[in-house]
């Protein structure tokens, strides 16, 4: 006895519309989440190398930091008191040159505070030109 009858069977089909609409929703969110980085191009004017001598080498002023915070401008020992009075200093040894050029030897164990004071004192003097003097390691 046939009770189901002559009824066609369906095959099972997958249904594509909620997995793009999952897919579209997960698309979305990477967009929306992900971090672009810009990379910032550094305008650098490289160096020429030339045959002539200087004619006129900048005025450089010295200044020596030892790991416990003692200063040191143009070889006539420093001592502390304010970030004004290390101005005052800094510019009687910069003179009337032009452009002078702050060389800060900081020792390597000097304290980050010791350095910025020195910083600090060249912005108030008007001195903009700041370099440290490094050493290579032995080799």
């Amino acid at each position: 006895m046939n009770f189901r009858g002559s009824r066609a069977t369906d095959h099972p089909e997958i249904n594509f519309i909620p997995l793009i609409d999952v897919l579209l929703v997960i698309l979305i969110f990477l967009m929306v989440t992900t971090t672009y980085q810009r990379v910032a191009e550094l305008q650098i004017t490289l160096p020429e190398a030339d045959a002539d001598q200087m004619k006129q080498r900048p005025k450089e002023v010295n200044v020596g930091v030892d790991a416990q915070g003692r200063y040191v401008i143009d070889r006539a020992v420093f001592t502390f008191s304010s970030v004004e009075a290390l101005a005052d200093a800094l510019k009687r040894s910069a003179g009337d040159g032009k452009d002078p050029v702050v060389i800060i030897n900081a020792d390597a164990n000097a304290t980050h505070q010791s350095v910025i004071h020195v910083m600090e004192a060249a912005r108030i003097a008007g001195l903009i030109h700041i370099t440290f003097a490094t050493q290579s390691p032995p080799k």
